[in-house]
């Protein structure tokens, strides 16, 4: 698990240090980046993922998996989310 725990953390750290070096180079552009948190639509369909995986990882590896499956729905919604409002 904690090995797991690590490489799940390792990852996260490089998503924000790539936003980071973004939003030096382009100040603005982190904001677009992380503009799926706020998006409604984006968040239904990461949890969805999540939990899909979730169960199905659960059943299948374990409770470490619940950590990789969170981590997808993460990507998936970031995937999703355009950040962009549409009236």
């Amino acid at each position: 698990m904690a090995v797991t725990l690590l490489t799940v953390a390792i990852i996260v750290a490089a998503l924000v240090v790539r936003t980071a070096v973004a939003e030096l180079r382009a100040p603005g552009s982190g904001r677009r980046q992380w503009a799926f948190l706020t998006d409604r639509r984006a968040w239904a369909i990461g949890a969805g993922t999540a939990v899909v995986l979730g169960v199905f990882g659960w059943a299948t590896a374990g409770p470490t998996a619940a950590l990789w499956a969170a981590l997808a729905g993460l990507l998936v919604a970031s995937l999703v989310g355009t950040g962009e409002k549409d009236d």
